[in-house]
């Protein structure tokens, strides 16, 4: 059985790029207009380019993370061109983001001691959940792991309507029960499942609703505590899904489900379709989880391993 993060391969690199066109544009188009007419990179240029951060949905705290690295290197390096900016923002976001254990993409793979593997899926409406845990399926599939779905977002016929045409299309199991079933028993019955089928890996769903804090803590951790009769350490990983087209808004529903529950893995989508990609820097700076996946196009293999250095040489690409 393969690894499920491989090395970059061009068809990804070509797919990454495309998928944050919008962003790269709208943020270097920015840059381009601000440099007009400045010849060195001083205080008053520095304004300028923080507001430019925080324009792109960067986020005002790793914005002015940036700006601080930035004039650090200004002071030790002198006299420093503009036309070197892109280099010096290329080089300061990277570090800034691998001191945040941001980890690259040979650091993911599923524990082979740990069998079946579950992953909870949490997020709120819209952001891509659903699509998300069927194109997960899908690419571990292709990997040849056994996945087991389950529709634990019984609050909606059509988010396990959904999942159950995401099943057929990849070809998986999914457990799933008439809406208005209680959330936890779904998730009881799909780990229970996956023990007797022998399966490798577990992707539930869950509703998708963050109308109360303590409702939502409420409700995921009973989640999580029918599942551990079954499997004592489960959900192994549990994973928020994120829409990048929402900008800072995304920010704030990570820290919302961060307090609610043990989130330990970012999934970041919509990427392809936004030019507030920048937010997924502050996203990665912000908070010590990893973001793991990102969503950079429709199709099946559009769902890729985040991979920071990557991910930056396609922002920053000509």
């Amino acid at each position: 059985m393969g690894l499920f993060n491989k090395i970059f391969n061009t068809k990804d690199k070509e797919n990454l790029e495309q998928g944050i066109q919008k962003t790269r544009e709208g943020f270097f188009g920015k840059i381009t207009r601000a440099v007009a007419g400045h010849s060195k990179i001083d205080t008053n240029f520095l304004d300028h380019l923080e507001d430019i951060l925080i324009s792109s949905d960067v986020g005002i705290d790793t914005s002015l993370k940036i700006i601080d690295r930035i004039e650090r290197r200004v002071a030790r390096d002198k006299f420093i061109n503009t036309s070197e900016l892109n280099t010096i923002l290329r080089d300061e976001i990277s570090v800034m983001l691998s001191e945040h254990n941001t980890e690259d993409i040979e650091s993911y793979r599923i524990p082979k001691n740990i069998k079946p593997f579950v992953i909870m899926v949490v997020g709120v409406n819209g952001v891509g959940k659903t699509t998300t845990i069927g194109k997960l399926a899908y690419r571990f599939k292709q990997e040849g792991y056994r996945v087991l779905l389950g529709a634990a977002d019984t609050f909606r016929a059509a988010a396990i309507d959904q999942l159950q045409i995401w099943a057929d299309r990849v070809d998986v199991p999914l457990v799933k029960k008439e809406m208005g079933s209680d959330p936890a028993s779904v998730a009881f019955d799909t780990v229970k499942s996956a023990l007797a089928k022998d399966a490798d890996i577990v992707i539930i769903d869950t509703a998708g609703r963050l109308h109360n804090k303590v409702n939502l803590m409420n409700e995921l951790s009973k989640v999580k505590n029918v599942m551990q009769k079954v499997i004592p350490d489960a959900p192994h990983e549990v994973m928020l899904v994120l829409d990048a087209s929402t900008g800072q808004n995304a920010l704030e529903q990570a820290r919302h489900f961060i307090k609610a529950t043990e989130v330990n893995a970012l999934t970041i989508t919509k990427l392809d379709g936004t030019a507030k990609g920048g937010v997924i820097l502050g996203i990665a700076d912000q908070f010590s989880i990893p973001v793991k996946y990102i969503g950079v196009g429709e199709a099946m293999d559009h769902l890729q391993v985040f991979n920071r250095q990557e991910f930056i040489d396609a922002l920053f690409s000509e």
